[in-house]
């Protein structure tokens, strides 16, 4: 080997050294380091995760600390009394009267991280004391929520028939909060309760009464009804599909004897059986483009009718096998089954 060729062996060979240098640096030093930059920026993520939580937690806390503020007691008994006191409390302040009132205690019921109480309320009274009720109600600030509100008319003008379910959270378990006194921001005599005297003025939630005609007012118009006849199917009108106590009623008012009448499951209406009260949501009869939230369907023989609220009757009509509940479908699948 020549000289010259010793000097390119050696250039070569320390090229080659160098190459091999680096890529032994590369990975015993920067893939190392790569790998402590993708577990740190991980860490990061982490980190941050968990100071978002943390943050959450303390959000969350202050939260349930207010409610738990706002609740009537951390213990059932005390909180399903003082409940009680103020619904007594409310309704005589409304100037209705108490002995005309029932209150039916519900629950408690297990929900996460609170127990629900509260009280199943019926009563009469005027439709002003009525209106004051709910708005003392309504402007209380307790822990509560008035459900299942039903309103329907009494036998006398201004009378009402009030319904609803009051229930209320006891925090279970209760972080400790300091006691606070609790008072309602607005009153009988504030701006706020003039808003709803329209609904008193107008009696509004009386039903539409069409004024009977006269003798003699119009050739061959139909004679008045008799007070104390039976009515026809067109003189009984769906009033309210209320709950009650768990079990659905049914109210038809008899527009020709001024009466409300209530019905049950089981119970004949519409020449056949009442089936059930449905309360789906479906388009209206005759119209695609409005919806009916509530129904009482009627077994008559072998086919079911349906009656909206606000109906009367002789309005039902009849339902197709497709607009059953799921409980009569499965109910007439297996008699279909069994024959």
């Amino acid at each position: 080997m020549t000289r010259r060729e010793k000097i390119l062996a050696g250039v070569v060979g320390t090229f080659v050294a160098m190459a091999a240098l680096g890529l032994g640096a590369h990975t015993l030093v920067i893939k190392p380091i790569r790998q402590v930059d993708k577990k740190t920026a991980t860490l990061r993520d982490q980190l941050a995760k968990v100071h978002a939580d943390r943050r959450a937690f303390f959000i969350a806390e202050e939260g349930v600390k207010k409610t738990t503020q706002h609740s009537f007691d951390i213990d059932i008994d005390k909180a399903s009394a003082k409940s009680a006191e103020l619904l007594t409390q409310q309704i005589l302040r409304a100037g209705l009267p108490e002995m005309e009132f029932t209150r039916l205690p519900f629950g408690p019921r297990k929900l996460r991280g609170a127990q629900e109480i509260g009280w199943n309320i019926q009563g009469d009274g005027r439709l002003d004391q009525t209106v004051n009720l709910l708005f003392l109600l309504d402007a209380d600030p307790h822990l509560h929520r008035v459900d299942g509100l039903t309103i329907a008319a009494g036998d006398l003008p201004g009378m009402v028939r009030v319904r609803f379910r009051y229930a209320t959270l006891v925090i279970d378990p209760a972080p400790e909060v300091e006691p606070t006194s609790l008072q309602a921001k607005v009153s009988l005599d504030s701006a706020e309760r003039r808003i709803f005297d329209g609904i008193v003025q107008r009696d509004i939630l009386r039903p539409y009464i069409k004024r009977p005609p006269t003798p003699g007012s119009a050739p061959g118009s139909a004679p008045a009804a008799t007070p104390g006849a039976p009515p026809g199917p067109e003189s009984l009108r769906i009033v309210s599909l209320s709950e009650w106590l768990g079990e659905p009623e049914v109210h038809v008012r008899d527009l020709a004897n001024q009466r409300t009448l209530r019905f049950k499951p089981g119970d004949e209406l519409a020449g056949g059986t009442i089936a059930m009260v449905d309360y789906r949501t479906m388009p209206k009869a005759g119209s695609d483009l409005l919806q009916a939230f509530s129904r009482v369907i009627v077994r008559v023989g072998t086919e079911y009718w349906a009656i909206e609220v606000g109906k009367t009757l002789a309005q039902k009509y009849r339902l197709n096998p497709d607009q059953l509940p799921d409980s009569l479908a499965r109910l007439e699948a297996a008699k279909t089954g069994g024959q």
